[in-house]
């Protein structure tokens, strides 16, 4: 998924670790985890796709106030003209002691020519 490599370069300078699908080692006080929602094809002509639009939901656990992540991921997810569909506080996880919280990002892409 081209959405799931673009999400780790842009995430990535914020110096936070980010995973795909689950954190597998031993998680840090903030880290993410990416998750894909959905690829599907949109606008058909001719019966033939010419583009796909991938969704994400981007999980951001926080062990500390999680609202700096919040404000400087969504800025600049939209300064990438990535699409942000929902945000949510998913809650407060007693047994890690992390605060979730979940932006779901979509984003269109051309097809390519094979």
């Amino acid at each position: 998924m081209k959405l799931l490599a673009e999400l780790n370069s842009i995430i990535h300078p914020m110096n936070i670790p980010i995973e795909t699908g689950y954190f597998s080692g031993l998680p840090p006080d903030e880290y993410m985890v990416l998750t894909p929602l959905s690829d599907r094809f949109d606008l058909f002509a001719d019966n033939q796709a010419h583009s796909v639009i991938e969704e994400v939901r981007i999980s951001v656990f926080s062990k500390k106030n999680y609202l700096p992540i919040k404000k400087q991921l969504t800025k600049i997810l939209l300064q990438k003209e990535i699409t942000i569909t929902d945000r949510r506080y998913i809650g407060f996880e007693n047994e890690t002691k992390y605060h979730h919280y979940a932006i779901d990002v979509m984003k269109e892409y051309e097809m390519e020519e094979n």
